[in-house]
């Protein structure tokens, strides 16, 4: 005797088997993926259409007949896109814009050392120019004060290759900072 043929899924069969893997994804990241948005965009709103695209998007990816791996990577990975789309695109006047038009400063009265505040600056503007994977890290430790462990489960990824991205990504970022020409300050 033969080994019993699997039998393929109808259409109706893979439709509802689609739709039970998506809403037990959704129910099993949807909050822990809505924090890590919120915390990268800080506005509820805009964290909370971040999020419902994300899920629309992969909706729409599996949809298509598509796999996916790893179901919590992807989200969050359409979600850190979606949040780095919305940077470019965002009209709204820049802090930077407004201290280069009308010379406005932010005040931090917990730092005093006017060169560490130099240094913070440079080091934030040179970070755009980093690779994303290091960027998203290094921005999720220093300015987020998330653990490795943290940004490990928010990414989908070991907290080894964090801790190894956290480390190339400063070693980078001090490389470019000693090459940058350093301007006098007044």
């Amino acid at each position: 005797m033969s080994p019993a043929k699997k039998k393929k899924p109808t259409a109706k069969e893979w439709a509802r088997d689609l739709e039970t893997y998506f809403l037990a994804a959704y129910d099993e990241h949807s909050d822990a993926l809505f924090r890590h948005v919120l915390i990268r965009v800080r506005d509820r709103e805009i964290a909370k259409d971040i999020v419902q695209e994300a899920f629309s998007r992969t909706w729409l990816y599996l949809s298509e007949g598509k796999r996916i791996e790893y179901i919590r990577a992807f989200l969050y990975r359409v979600a850190n896109n979606l949040i780095v789309d919305g940077s470019r695109k965002k009209k709204s006047t820049s802090l930077d814009a407004l201290m280069d038009d009308d010379g406005f400063e932010v005040a931090d009265e917990t730092v005093k050392d006017p060169t560490y505040i130099q240094a913070t600056r440079e080091a934030i503007s040179m970070l755009e120019n980093m690779d994303e994977i290091y960027r998203t890290v290094i921005t999720m430790r220093f300015i987020e004060e998330m653990s490795p462990g943290e940004i490990a489960r928010a990414l989908g990824i070991s907290e080894n290759v964090v801790s190894v991205r956290i480390h190339r990504g400063i070693e980078r970022l001090q490389k470019v900072m000693n090459s940058a020409p350093k301007i006098p300050t007044l």
